[in-house]
């Protein structure tokens, strides 16, 4: 059986301007059946790293959380803690950065709440007894949470070739010590020929991995959390991820992660993925380049694996943005075109394994 993905273009006319399409696909999704009167309800986003604009714009939240007290639920904005350094580590950091960006009450009409605590340790231990985890950890407020919305920002990413449903919640939604259970077989390696030894991935390496041995830099692979700083800041591009074995294990850890709050929510959460500023890296950098299409739309769907399906399926239609770093690729895959080594399907055909929902969709135009 076909999942229905609703969606809409970034379009609007007199009779439903955008923001009455999302809460109209979200109804269409069964957001009504799902959330009940008093129910709280977490609304997993990605708040932005300072520096960068990409991320989704606040008065989008403020038309969901709308919607959301009709019903008479609770909502509040929540992310957890950053395994990285960077502006948002902890929750002191990472509530200012919220605010700078612009998820404020007054934008939002709701809390913000970060989900696994202070310094990213609180945690629900959940039992999943798969391939690569026993249990994963997740931000105790999303799991207390008695309904979810996804809100996603679907732009591509350097480890699992995109980012959408499914890692805005394994990824998102994991407490630190769950992010690093996930990246802690990643170590990128350092190509010596490229390698100008300038110092600047030791300057930034959060874990203290990288030095620089005969004028060139090395990674202690015991150190390493594969957070893949390095491989964005290097002026040479000198560090690349070890593909071979850590880009699948790392995917089918992600997807494990969102299994395991699946198996305690699935039957309410609703999933939106907006295809908007669709920049070739992850949100978690203080920049953000050119998108490499325009605009596409909004997705809504219960079946996190089809709406991700679908997301990548719209971007490769797309044309080509002609200011994008990948304004010269001829490949119809556009996530290759930025990471060529990258199987992005491993995610998917392995959510679709877990059962946690189905490649095969119908795509319904609101």
């Amino acid at each position: 059986m076909k999942s229905k993905v609703f969606f809409t273009k970034i379009t609007g006319d007199y009779k439903a301007n955008l923001f009455q399409r999302i809460i109209n696909m979200c109804n269409s999704a069964g957001l009504r059946q799902k959330v009940k009167e008093k129910d709280l309800v977490a609304i997993k986003l990605h708040f932005g790293e300072l520096g960068n604009a990409a991320f989704i714009r606040p008065i989008y939240f403020r038309e969901i959380v709308n919607e959301l007290k009709k019903l008479g639920a609770k909502p509040f904005l929540t992310d957890a803690n950053t395994l990285y350094v960077g502006s948002r580590s902890n929750s002191v950091d990472h509530l200012e950065t919220a605010i700078k960006n612009g998820f404020t009450y007054s934008t939002v009409g709701a809390p913000l709440i970060i989900a696994d605590g202070l310094r990213g340790k609180s945690e629900l231990e959940i039992e999943v007894n798969l391939k690569h985890f026993k249990k994963v950890y997740i931000g105790a407020e999303i799991m207390e949470a008695d309904a979810i919305i996804s809100m996603a920002h679907f732009k591509l990413h350097e480890l699992s070739g995109f980012g959408g449903a499914i890692k805005n919640m394994g990824m998102g939604a994991a407490s630190r010590k769950g992010k690093l259970a996930q990246h802690s077989d990643i170590s990128p390696k350092v190509s010596k020929k490229a390698c100008v030894g300038c110092g600047t991935c030791v300057k930034k390496c959060p874990a203290g991995a990288i030095s620089i041995i005969d004028k060139k830099a090395k990674i202690d692979s015991e150190k390493c959390i594969g957070c893949a700083d390095c491989i964005i800041i290097c002026p040479k591009e000198a560090i690349k991820i070890q593909w071979t074995e850590t880009g699948p294990k790392f995917m089918e850890k992600m997807v494990e992660y969102t299994y395991g709050i699946l198996k305690e929510k699935k039957d309410k959460i609703i999933y939106v993925n907006f295809l908007t500023n669709i920049s070739p890296a992850c949100d978690c950098y203080p920049f953000n380049d050119a998108p490499i299409t325009h605009d596409i739309g909004i997705l809504v769907s219960d079946d996190i694996v089809a709406i991700d399906k679908a997301s990548v399926d719209l971007l490769n239609k797309a044309k080509v943005n002609e200011y994008s770093k990948i304004k010269d690729c001829k490949v119809k895959d556009k996530v290759k075109c930025v990471y060529p080594e990258i199987d992005w399907m491993i995610q998917l055909k392995y959510a679709e394994e877990l059962g946690m929902g189905t490649m095969n969709y119908e795509l319904i135009e609101i």
